[in-house]
């Protein structure tokens, strides 16, 4: 388990008692339900649109028995909802489930697709988990803003301890907006219409992605 996850554990539990009151996941309700999303699993999505080499894997597990998919959006409440679940569920199954996370920024949201490229330019300093986790931690902080809310991403790359020059230079430039780019492509090919939207062993999830949730299914999986 990384630093970075132990760290975000604590947030998580309190995160996670205020989200228990929530009986509906916000943008969660407007995902699509084509084929794919069956939750028999009856159609499973095309692979090579689900993972690719480059995706961003928060954790590996050898025997491949289980692969979570979720497609985020960073300013998303939904996703903000969703984060301490999934952090619990990769705390717990560390090792043994693998979790890959694919942008999707929504066109409504202000900041969603700069959120996107903050991460992306983190992750090119291998900083990627550890942006994750700010931008959640603190999507109350600059999330619904009707502003450009770069000046506070940047104290965020800071706190993470990036290469600022670096940063700056990556954030601007056009292969990482053709990243994001590349990952929303995959999800538009997929169906998906809203976040977050995860797929469990290629098929979409249709209930909300709870902990009781996500953790009966991981344990049917590797039961089998």
């Amino acid at each position: 388990m990384t630093t970075n996850l132990k760290i975000t554990l604590t947030i998580a539990a309190v995160m996670a008692t205020i989200i228990a009151a929530f009986t509906v996941f916000g943008d969660f309700g407007t995902q699509s339900t084509r084929p794919a999303a069956d939750a028999a699993g009856a159609q499973s999505a095309p692979a090579q649109l689900l993972v690719r080499e480059d995706s961003h894997k928060l954790s590996t597990a050898a025997d491949g028995k289980v692969t979570l998919v979720e497609f985020l959006d960073f300013e998303c409440e939904a996703c903000g909802a969703a984060f301490p679940h999934m952090e619990r569920i990769r705390a717990e199954y560390d090792g043994r489930i693998t979790v890959v996370v694919r942008y999707f920024p929504l066109p409504g949201h202000r900041n969603g697709e700069l959120a996107a490229r903050v991460a992306e330019a983190a992750a090119k300093q291998g900083k990627f988990e550890a942006m994750y986790a700010k931008l959640f931690q603190s999507q109350k902080q600059w999330g619904e803003a009707s502003e450009s809310k770069e000046a506070f991403f940047t104290d965020l790359a800071q706190q993470v301890g990036l290469d600022m020059t670096a940063f700056s230079t990556d954030l601007t430039a056009p292969a990482t907006a053709q990243r994001v780019r590349k990952d929303q492509d995959d999800g538009t090919a997929l169906g998906i219409q809203g976040t977050p939207t995860i797929f469990f062993n290629g098929a979409q999830l249709t209930e909300a992605p709870s902990y009781d949730n996500l953790k009966a299914k991981i344990d049917a999986a590797l039961a089998s």
